[in-house]
């Protein structure tokens, strides 16, 4: 991948506006990165810069990643557990079991029962005391279902509880949090939202309506709403007569919704394999509508609709009503279906975008030419006597 953005440089094509410069897209605290070629497993890395430390969305083959990236991801968001979404999970724990850290992974329902059987089919009498662990969290519509693998004990299924989903967040952190909705691919699917936090930002107009004066409170306001302070009335300032007096702000949240700037929140919506039927575009809308960038798999060409229908994929007519119903500013297809290898074009050919979006380009694939007999290092017996 380019190192001055987050994705390559683009060439211009002829039904779509296609992103053709080296700049990042439109995000504050994150850079997504996505780690696959067009016909390669997805593999969405969304490092999150504030933190040096990384979120990845579904894992295939991770052998696109250099291990230190592997090695930043706090946290795994698997869409669904067909192999090519699920099987680089095996990586991301050798990589990282010797690390003292808990990692999230999270998944449709039953992808705690995966994870047991996986982590069950290796030997861990080597196991030490500083082994890593694994946080993993089943996600239904109403509730998460949490279990512990502990790896200085081999990596054991303890069961943690399960917590009641008010909302459809499943994880957030200071800088951005991570919604998730359950789709339809003849198995639950989860597609995911991931959104940047809002920022603490004043309205300097509606401050001088209501005569407040700028003052250390205002640092500790910021503390308060991003959780960080003490409860309780808050001491302002505000122009009273010819001067400024004290005001107790006996509830500080109330008045930073009075002054504060409306933002929208820039956010990545990630899409792995779903059908096209009417509850999934439902849910689509519900969790996705207006994300910044959309990261959509895209598996046929129109033409092959039927064969789309049959696997409970999405061809390129059914990703442009999507995208007309939830307008994201930048479009990312990818997880084309291997058989159009060599004619990869025809998939932005066939995309007819609204106006305002932006299509992103991927390589067709960026996976290593595997090695002949040729290329390897022959290792000849030695001749007797020597």
């Amino acid at each position: 991948m380019q190192e001055d953005g987050p994705f390559p440089r683009r060439q211009r094509g002829e039904n779509c506006p296609v992103s053709t410069m080296r700049r990042p897209l439109p995000f504050r605290h994150i850079e997504p990165f996505f780690c696959a070629g067009l016909f390669d497993d997805p593999l969405l890395l969304v490092h999150i810069k504030p933190l040096g430390r990384s979120c990845l969305f579904d894992c295939g083959q991770v052998h696109h990643l250099a291990k230190r990236m592997v090695k930043r991801t706090t946290s795994l968001f698997i869409s669904h557990a067909h192999m090519d979404h699920f099987m680089g999970v095996d990586s991301f724990i050798r990589h990282n079991h010797v690390s003292p850290a808990t990692f999230d992974i999270f998944g449709p329902p039953g992808i705690t029962e995966k994870m047991a059987h996986k982590l069950a089919a290796y030997d861990w009498n080597l196991t030490e005391p500083s082994w890593c662990s694994l946080r993993v969290h089943d996600v239904f519509p109403e509730r998460l279902a949490t279990a512990l693998f502990p790896g200085p004990d081999g990596f054991p299924c303890r069961q943690a509880g399960d917590a009641v989903r008010t909302d459809p967040v499943v994880y957030r952190n200071e800088w951005i949090e991570v919604a998730a909705a359950s789709c339809d691919h003849r198995i639950p699917s989860l597609i995911y939202r991931i959104t940047e936090r809002p920022r603490f930002v004043i309205d300097q107009t509606r401050m001088a309506e209501l005569g407040l004066v700028p003052g250390d409170w205002l640092r500790l306001l910021k503390k308060r709403i991003l959780g960080g302070g003490a409860g309780g009335p808050l001491a302002a300032q505000r122009r009273r007569d010819e001067g400024v007096e004290e005001w107790t702000v006996t509830e500080p949240e109330i008045l930073y919704d009075r002054i504060r700037l409306e933002e929208s929140p820039a956010a990545v919506g990630y899409i792995g394999d779903i059908g096209a039927g009417s509850e999934n575009l439902a849910q689509v809308d519900s969790l996705l509508a207006g994300v910044t960038l959309l990261v959509c798999s895209c598996s046929f060409l129109a033409k092959d609709r039927d064969k789309a229908r049959h696997s409970c994929h999405l061809c390129t007519s059914d990703l442009n009503l999507l995208v007309d119903r939830i307008r994201p500013r930048f479009l990312l297809p990818m997880h084309l279906s291997k058989s159009y290898q060599g004619r990869s074009a025809l998939l932005y050919d066939e995309l007819e975008l609204p106006p305002g979006v932006t299509l992103l380009r991927l390589p067709p694939h960026l996976t290593p030419r595997p090695l002949f007999t040729r290329d390897m290092v022959r290792l000849d017996r030695p001749e007797e006597g020597m």
